[in-house]
């Protein structure tokens, strides 16, 4: 299907999708990083026939596509082959557990485990694949509905030896989302924990969980069986449109999750993304010891649009992931490999931007750019009174044409503009007097982002976890014609937008810093990078 008009050139250019149509389990094997993706390889939506697309990186930037590694063959997967993950068993050989859609004569598409393991293990592409025929390892329990028990977790060992994974699931007849726990001594016959690792109420179905241990004292990070003093662990599910996530503390023996936080399917929950960015799976990088997560990043244009196109959906940049000082939250920031992409640069410092100002960032390609910002503010002390943001509802603050209860800002980055601002997306900060303090919002504000009327616009935000008084205000923002991701603070907070110009394409778009507030803040630096295209599935099948 060709691709007409802003299609083509809202297409991204280092992201990773398919050549065409419709994508939705990482691991490194044998000198290749291994993309699996659950993908519609006939149009550009989701299918009621899905197979697992595969491609490989030796950098995590560059990509091969191969032969898909799953297609429906099985009376347990003959309806589509959804999501899973792959470990890494302790002999090097690489298995995957993924959902089947199970032709089944009582339950309509009975979702289903299925384990796959390589053909040949001694082939570093893992190009085929074969599914035993004990299949399937699991069915849905009692208590679960036949289609809410899916996308199986990578592996774990206890110190007893034996294998855990969870799988996503909610309560039959109740809103109460679970992760069912199952246990295996050889990693093909799965028997049923009776309780589950945790469950929350009023949050409806876990999709996508993910389960891994943190390091308390680093970036490092580490295996995903190890289990001890010095790490913690984190359980993320998807729900409500949202990566949401726990920290807290594992025991294998009494199989307890002891989780610092609770789910409350509200803006309090911790969040991987406050934009769109959902089903992300983590792995283990053993090459250089690190976590490593990818987020599906869906179209926020129309059906009409992707199937013009003849492309939908793509994956974040994949991202590090570890554990902040504070033992709070999980900083997230993109791979250094990312960088090698940089190519022509500019930079700024020590320059002061005045109130109800804006600064064109000129001499780079603004539509596939990387920009590092810090600002510092002159004065926080002192300032008078202003409203207490506590009173303030969050669709106010995070609309960057609002000032209510703003001490400094809306401040920040304008991002695929064109030079009269008719289209503009704004990543801004707010300073806001909070309680006795002071608070920072962040913000990516989508309103004006297109002259179209068929995309969705919408105002993203959340608050930083950081001091203005003693600390700087720091901003990334990678931007690739149609995906803006936005890293705040160091990767304390991250918003990830999906836009589509109509005029701010190609050579026409425009980067500014901009102030909206009435006083001035101080550009601390600034460098702001070209970046080249990656070879992404560009030998398409």
């Amino acid at each position: 299907m060709a691709q007409h008009g802003n299609g083509a050139l809202n297409r991204t250019s280092f992201h990773f999708q398919p050549h065409r149509n419709w994508i939705n389990a990482p691991m490194y094997y044998k000198g290749f990083y291994h993309m699996f993706y659950q993908h519609n390889n006939l149009a550009p939506r989701f299918s009621e026939i899905m197979i697992w697309g595969h491609s490989v990186s030796q950098d995590m930037v560059n990509w091969i596509q191969l032969e898909p590694a799953f297609v429906p063959t099985e009376s347990f997967d003959r309806h589509s082959c959804w999501s899973g993950s792959a470990t890494i068993l302790p002999d090097g050989k690489p298995v995957i557990l993924y959902t089947g859609l199970e032709e089944h004569e009582e339950l309509d598409r009975r979702q289903v485990t299925v384990l796959a393991e390589p053909k040949d293990a001694s082939d570093p592409l893992l190009r085929e694949w074969v599914k035993p025929k004990n299949n399937p390892v699991m069915l849905p329990p009692h208590d679960v509905p036949h289609d809410c028990f899916r996308d199986p977790t990578t592996g774990w060992q206890g110190q007893d030896g034996i294998w855990r994974v969870i799988v996503g699931a909610k309560e039959i007849n109740t809103e109460r989302g679970m992760a069912v726990l199952y246990r295996s001594k050889d990693f093909v016959e799965w028997t049923k924990y009776p309780t589950p690792l945790l469950a929350t109420q009023d949050t409806g179905m876990w999709e996508c969980p993910d389960f891994f241990p943190v390091s308390l004292t680093g970036k490092e990070g580490v295996e995903t069986s190890v289990n001890n003093a010095s790490v913690k662990h984190v359980l993320k599910v998807s729900f409500g449109g949202h990566d949401c996530y726990v920290i807290g503390t594992y025991s294998s023996e009494s199989e307890d999750f002891a989780a610092d936080s609770e789910f409350t399917n509200t803006t309090a929950d911790l969040r991987y993304d406050h934009g769109t960015f959902y089903a992300s799976k983590a792995f283990f990088d053993s090459v250089k010891n690190r976590r490593i997560n990818w987020g599906w990043v869906i179209e926020t244009d129309s059906v009409e649009d992707d199937l013009e196109k003849g492309w939908s959906g793509l994956l974040s940049l994949p991202r590090e992931m570890w554990l902040d000082t504070s033992g709070k939250r999980l900083i997230q920031w993109p791979i250094e490999e990312i960088n090698y992409l940089r190519t022509k640069q500019v930079s700024l410092d020590n320059t002061h931007l005045a109130g109800c100002s804006i600064l064109e960032i000129s001499g780079i390609t603004a539509a596939q750019a990387d920009v590092e910002v810090t600002f510092d503010l002159p004065v926080l002390e002192g300032n008078p009174q202003v409203l207490d943001s506590d009173h303030v509802d969050d669709a106010v603050l995070f609309d960057r044409d609002s000032s209510v209860g703003c001490v400094y800002g809306p401040f920040g980055l304008l991002a695929l503009a064109t030079s009269d601002l008719s289209e503009q997306t704004a990543i801004f900060f707010k300073i806001i007097r909070r309680g006795n303090g002071y608070s920072v919002v962040m913000g990516s504000d989508e309103n004006k982002s297109s002259l179209r009327d068929n995309a969705r616009k919408s105002a993203h935000g959340t608050v930083l976890d950081i001091d203005p008084l003693h600390e700087k205000i720091s901003l990334r923002c990678l931007i690739d014609h149609s995906i803006i991701e936005s890293y705040g603070a160091g990767g304390r907070n991250v918003i990830t937008s999906r836009v589509y110009p109509k005029v701010a394409i190609g050579e026409a778009a425009k980067l500014y810093l901009f102030n909206d507030g009435t006083r001035g803040v101080n550009i601390s630096s600034m460098e702001a990078w070209s970046m080249r295209n990656a070879e992404v599935n560009l030998n398409a099948l």
